[in-house]
């Protein structure tokens, strides 16, 4: 008796893990278990990474500005805390840009902070 190949959606289906297992190194990109297993591994591991970017890319910011800030005589909880108080509305991504692009420009913020003090 002659072996039953299944129709074309599970066809489609294995192709389509397949085709997301491209690039994976061996077994894991030719064969359809270890292929599916490394798939939803690795979309699991993409959907958490994307909400981890947003922390990674936050504490980035927080070190570049905080090394600025202390480059110009005061400590980041303390800027932030000014900047606050002075009404100055400008986010961490914005704030450590313009610390490592235009150093002047982040010492003119500081010295705003300052005197709201």
């Amino acid at each position: 008796m002659s072996r039953v190949t299944r129709g074309f959606k599970a066809r489609r289906r294995r192709k389509k893990i397949l085709k997301a297992a491209k690039g994976f190194q061996g077994g894991r990109s030719k064969l359809i278990r270890t292929a599916k297993n490394a798939v939803f591994r690795s979309w699991a591991y993409a959907y958490r990474d994307r909400k981890q970017r947003k922390r990674h890319f936050r504490s980035l910011w927080i070190a570049r500005i905080n090394a600025a800030a202390r480059a110009n005589g005061m400590k980041y909880s303390e800027l932030m805390g000014l900047l606050g108080k002075a009404g100055v509305i400008v986010d961490r991504k914005v704030l450590a840009d313009i610390a490592v692009h235009d150093p002047a420009g982040f010492s003119r913020i500081v010295t705003v902070a300052r005197a709201a003090a």
